[in-house]
């Protein structure tokens, strides 16, 4: 399988997990699979409401914002109201606002940096309000109406690195997982590359499959030999 696209500094951030070299293997242990058994993960349960779908986020920091704002120009705005109709004198910001927005014209500048900013922040809460967040967690298979799960991918990543360890011949091994495609990136000290690649990808076909996703990512394997030091 050739090697994925994507720059160095990427590789450099993925979790790396290394363990000492243990020489070459014994009689008969060459070309072997350490992965475990099979694992068929239970059935996953449909639900009308599509309660397998991503996870959606509280959003409780923009809420806060928004709601804070909100107060914030409502009291000011019925304070001085209030005062008005006491027979008080407007607020000096307010004549002043009143007084811009009745003599500026719609194409001033000025204008029009407050409407793109206005339409920005629009945009934004609407982006919110229609998008479940959470990109961080992956849905599980729902095998109980009443339970749903989710799996964090560093979490996965993790697992998936613990699996690709056990594979004879890997030295460490880098993980990125995505939310749609797993990048896995491994040395081999000895064996073949092509076998210690064949290996991995069966054991991590498998360990995909044992985390139960709702939609499993695709699989992306790179072997390669250690750099020479010095």
């Amino acid at each position: 399988m050739s090697e994925p696209q994507g720059s160095e500094n990427t590789t450099q951030r993925m979790p790396v997990l290394e363990k000492a070299d243990a020489g070459p293997p014994a009689e008969g242990e060459l070309g072997q699979s350490a992965s475990a058994a099979d694992y068929d993960p239970p059935p996953a349960i449909d639900d009308a409401d599509g309660g397998q779908g991503r996870f959606w986020s509280l959003r409780r920091v923009p809420a806060g914002i928004v709601a804070l704002l909100v107060l914030v120009g409502a009291g000011v705005l019925l304070y001085d109201v209030a005062a008005v109709r006491a027979h008080q004198p407007a607020s000096h910001w307010r004549r002043s606002l009143a007084r811009q927005l009745a003599e500026r014209p719609l194409d001033d500048t000025w204008v029009l940096v407050g409407a793109c900013l206005a339409a920005a922040l629009g945009l934004w809460l609407i982006v919110l309000a229609v998008t479940p967040g959470l990109r961080d967690v992956l849905p599980m298979r729902r095998t109980h109406p009443d339970v749903r799960a989710g799996l964090h991918r560093d979490a996965a990543a993790t697992a998936l690195r613990d699996r690709a360890m056990e594979v004879s011949g890997v030295r460490s091994v880098r993980v990125r997982m995505g939310r749609r495609k797993v990048d896995v990136r491994a040395v081999s000290h000895f064996r073949a590359l092509d076998d210690v690649r064949a290996d991995l990808d069966a054991t991590l076909a498998d360990g995909i499959r044992g985390l139960g996703l709702v939609r499993p990512p695709a699989l992306s394997v790179h072997v390669a030999r250690p750099g020479r030091k010095g």
